[in-house]
């Protein structure tokens, strides 16, 4: 199903590793929506600041964000180690979460489109059409960032990979700026009880409730 000429909103929140880019790329991609990360705009962050290591990074970032093609982030690799220990720490800063909710802001205005990350429900897109909360055990979790990580370093051990996502996930839930929370209208999906397809087929069927609701048939 296509949305011509239509708008529809989506909002994917969830703990790092839960699937929640998996399930939001698929939903995007099967009914033609404008998709964004949230966590690779934290990344990219990070990555700038470590290279060119800036007096203000602010200043720096949001100079760089006016003219950043969210294509072009895309193509980038950007899921090492030391560039997602360096996120979680700037994801505290208010002055940076500003910057990246502007972008995150703009992208989003008068179109169709799924946001994933970690307050798109309560802070990006409280008035989306509809909201999806993703969870899933820290152990299925662990292996799938294992596995991601392996790439990189083939000696990194799944015990150091799932106590930095336990860390990780008190960070977000419990820092005071834009705190990873469960919006109370969002739809739980457990994706450690879910493969691919029956995700999907779960998402979709909510996402076409909420268009025969708004448009009709």
């Amino acid at each position: 199903m296509k949305l011509k000429n239509k708008i529809i909103q989506i909002a994917c929140d969830g703990g790092a590793a839960t699937g929640k880019s998996t399930g939001a790329k698929m939903i995007a991609k099967k009914y033609n929506l404008k998709f964004l990360s949230s966590g690779l705009l934290y990344r990219y962050s990070s990555f700038l600041i470590l290279k060119y290591k800036p007096k203000n990074e602010a200043v720096f970032l949001k100079k760089k964000f006016k003219s950043l093609s969210y294509k072009t982030l895309n193509k980038m690799n950007l899921q090492s180690p030391k560039i997602s220990e360096h996120a979680a720490k700037i994801a505290k800063k208010n002055n940076i979460r500003e910057i990246l909710k502007s972008y995150q802001k703009n992208f989003s205005k008068n179109s169709s489109c799924c946001i994933e990350g970690r307050d798109i429900s309560t802070k990006i897109l409280p008035n989306s059409d509809l909201k999806f909360f993703f969870k899933c055990s820290l152990n299925i979790a662990a292996k799938r960032r294992h596995g991601e990580l392996k790439k990189f370093d083939s000696k990194i051990k799944l015990l150091d990979v799932k106590k930095a996502l336990r860390i990780r996930n008190i960070s977000d839930t419990k820092r005071k700026n834009s705190p990873l929370l469960k919006h109370r209208d969002s739809i739980e999906i457990d994706t450690g009880k879910l493969n691919k397809s029956s995700m999907l087929a779960k998402m979709s069927k909510h996402v076409n409730k909420v268009i025969k609701k708004k448009y009709g048939k």
